[in-house]
């Protein structure tokens, strides 16, 4: 007999991200370019003077505009003309689009950092430098969609490199120029502070400093007029600057240059399928963690090298190669800096113990490159609805075999849920499978109802398996047991 059930739960679901790979190493590698890098930090003792000339005069001259070109052929519609070739020059031929970025100078023999985004399926780019805006063509060197890095190539020498930091040494607070050519207007200056550091993705360096279209692959500098991040883009829901700008950390930048320039590729070291997420303090209670810092696994592919290494689901990884890990995204940024074939060596919390594990890494396939959409099968849509929104089922062979999940996962199917719930509102998902409850398996309907009722206190720690594109595992959700449902 089918059993349904309420399930009275604010699940709480971080994001799900996939792939993983290790530490970085600003590395003398064979063909590399020669760029200038100081690292030591800037002087944050010294007191800010009048004016920000110098460090523009310095900063400014490698910083240069980017004019991209891409032809679009446009298919005519049927005209009786078409084949007279007197009027077939007015029917269809080809669209030319015109792009603005800027870019950034780093070797005196014509290397130049930019936004992928910048010249992404460009035909033509031109490069124009200096105040007498003289101009080169540019040849595409490589480009990243991970890390919107892309490298250029002018034929010219003697040219002015910027001087790179290590942005690992940035903190909040420190005081940051932004320069590019904003809306083609000329080359413009903005002034702001370092507004926080690991942002999403491949942990960007957030700022103040106005960004706007066209500052894209332009140059983040410190107070000392040293490049220290690649302008990516801006948040802002209606294109135009809000305080809240994006830059890509030059150390990472500059490791994105050095692989494009002397293997023609990024090869990124791979541990296999790991779903992680970010730690919050009820998750950081669940665990008995001492803060939020770390990403904890929820689930990892059988037999891959992470799973060798005997990395588990449950696992909080604290560090890498001796790096710190803040979040799931700052792990798979730092892992997708080590290269094929090297150890990375993982430090875990496991059952409020600290241990290490070596993970030695494979390549990183073109398919695990980018996360797929969450794609769910439809549950059974004769399940009545609960009444609290969610509703729990029995896993029946069909949906099973819909939802393509293993015999070996046994638990509660979530077949319904009102987007008016609480559990919606917290990003709960049809066609998650409940296995655990407070660490207690789940063997079915049944099992999910008395469990949920029988947990105590504020917060509830639910597992739940998902089917993410081609992959599929575990990850865990914090309930908040206090709020009523909607």
């Amino acid at each position: 007999m089918k059993l349904t059930r309420k399930l009275s739960a604010r699940l709480l679901c971080a994001g799900l991200v996939i792939f993983a790979a290790a530490h970085f190493v600003l590395s003398a590698r064979e063909n590399a370019p020669v760029v200038r890098v100081e690292t030591t930090p800037v002087n944050r003792d010294a007191r800010l003077g009048a004016s920000f000339s110098p460090v523009v005069k310095k900063a400014a001259p490698s910083v240069v505009n980017i004019y991209t070109t891409r032809f679009i052929k446009e298919r005519p519609a049927w005209n009786p003309f078409q084949n007279d070739p007197v009027f077939r020059q007015f029917f269809g031929g080809t669209r030319k689009k015109e792009g603005l970025g800027s870019g950034v100078i780093v070797t005196s023999d014509g290397y130049i950092l930019t936004a992928n985004h910048v010249v992404a399926d460009a035909d033509e780019i031109k490069i124009s430098i200096g105040e007498n805006k003289k101009e080169f063509p540019a040849r595409l060197v490589g480009r990243d969609d991970l890390t919107d890095v892309a490298v250029l190539k002018i034929d010219a020498t003697g040219l002015p490199a910027a001087t790179l930091a290590d942005s690992d040494q940035l903190e909040v607070g420190d005081v940051v120029l932004a320069l590019g050519n904003p809306f083609n207007i000329g080359q413009t200056v903005t002034m702001g502070i370092v507004s926080a550091l690991g942002r999403s993705g491949p942990g960007f360096i957030q700022t103040d400093a106005a960004i706007n279209k066209g500052n894209s692959g332009g140059a983040l500098v410190d107070a000392e007029g040293r490049l220290i991040g690649i302008n990516t883009e801006i948040v802002s829901p209606n294109g135009g600057n809000l305080g809240i700008g994006l830059a890509v950390p030059i150390n990472l930048a500059r490791h994105v240059l050095e692989r494009l320039i002397s293997d023609g590729k990024i090869m990124r070291g791979y541990a296999g399928n790991i779903l992680l997420q970010d730690i919050d303090a009820g998750l950081a209670k669940q665990f008995n963690l001492s803060g939020q810092d770390g990403a904890l696994v929820g689930d990892v592919e059988a037999d891959s090298p992470a799973a060798r290494a005997g990395l588990k689901s449950g696992d909080v990884i604290t560090g890498i190669n001796g790096r710190p890990i803040t979040g799931a995204d700052n792990f798979n940024i730092t892992l997708s800096q080590l290269e094929p074939g090297t150890q990375a060596a993982l430090a875990i919390i496991r059952n409020g113990a600290a241990t290490n594990l070596s993970v030695k890494l494979i390549e990183l396939p073109p398919t695990a490159d980018s996360t797929s959409e969450q794609k769910n099968s439809q549950p059974d849509k004769s399940m009545p609805d609960a009444l609290d929104g969610v509703t729990v089922a029995d896993i029946e062979p069909e949906i099973r075999r819909q939802l393509r999940v293993p015999l070996t996962i046994q638990g509660a199917l979530v077949s319904e849920l009102n987007r008016n719930s609480n559990a919606a509102e917290a990003r709960l998902m049809r066609g998650d499978i409940i296995v655990e409850v407070n660490h207690q398996p789940v063997a079915d309907a049944a099992d999910a109802v008395r469990l949920c009722k029988a947990a105590k206190g504020d917060q509830i720690l639910v597992k739940v398996w998902r089917r993410n594109g081609d992959f599929a595992g575990t990850l865990f959700l914090n309930v908040d047991n206090t709020k009523r449902p909607k």
